[in-house]
């Protein structure tokens, strides 16, 4: 997990999952006068497959000013690529096709370069109360974020199958995706980003303090 301090110098925001929708992004960013230089964005993951522009959406996570979590794309990505070559099927079924019509050593390249900057977990210090942000579902105890199972960081849909809205304790808030929801929703202290812009061209863009209780 990596953790962030507290950003005095501007504004953080979240974002659901990209799915290759570069453009969708670059708008969402423009309507809210985005400043590379000064705010962040906190991604959750899913940045490739379905939408038209994977690489481009996979090269930001090198940028300084955004922060992703890997999803389980990424991760279907890395097992076809670095695994497994039999994963390349599954992948393919799953939105990785475009990855055919490029060179594939590009595509490893991005891709390697991206995991290193795609960790499983991030946390957000909003002063003096603290985001967390996995792809798919936290851990009851935010405090064992550390130790829990990782295949249900990016796969997990059991909390919001069940409608379970027991907030995650050690955590003032969590920030996820990977579920498609109509609009965004919050079961507990989860909030739930991911409303589908490939399938909707409906981008989840969200302040961070509007998160927050209070």
């Amino acid at each position: 997990m990596i953790r962030h301090a507290t950003n005095h110098r501007g504004r953080d925001f979240f974002v659901g999952d990209l799915h290759g929708e570069y453009d969708l992004l670059m708008a969402q960013l423009s309507r809210v006068a985005f400043d590379q230089r000064v705010d962040r964005l906190f991604s959750v993951g899913d940045l490739i497959d379905r939408g038209p522009a994977s690489l481009s959406c996979l090269r930001l996570s090198c940028q300084p000013w955004f922060h992703g979590v890997r999803g389980n794309h990424e991760m279907l990505a890395h097992d076809a690529l670095f695994v497994d070559g039999a994963g390349m099927a599954l992948w393919r079924i799953n939105g990785g096709a475009w990855a055919l019509d490029k060179s594939l050593d590009e595509v490893r390249r991005v891709l390697e370069a991206a995991l290193q900057h795609l960790p499983y977990a991030r946390e957000v210090r909003v002063g003096e109360r603290r985001i967390g942000m996995v792809h798919a579902e936290p851990p009851a105890d935010w405090s064992g974020i550390e130790e829990c199972d990782r295949h249900a960081l990016v796969w997990g849909r059991e909390r919001i199958r069940r409608g379970d809205t027991t907030p995650v304790t050690g955590i003032d808030a969590v920030v996820v995706g990977h579920t498609i929801v109509e609009a965004p929703r919050v079961l507990g202290n989860v909030h739930y980003l991911d409303t589908g812009a490939f399938l909707t061209g409906r981008l989840t863009l969200v302040e961070a303090r509007e998160l927050l209780p209070g």
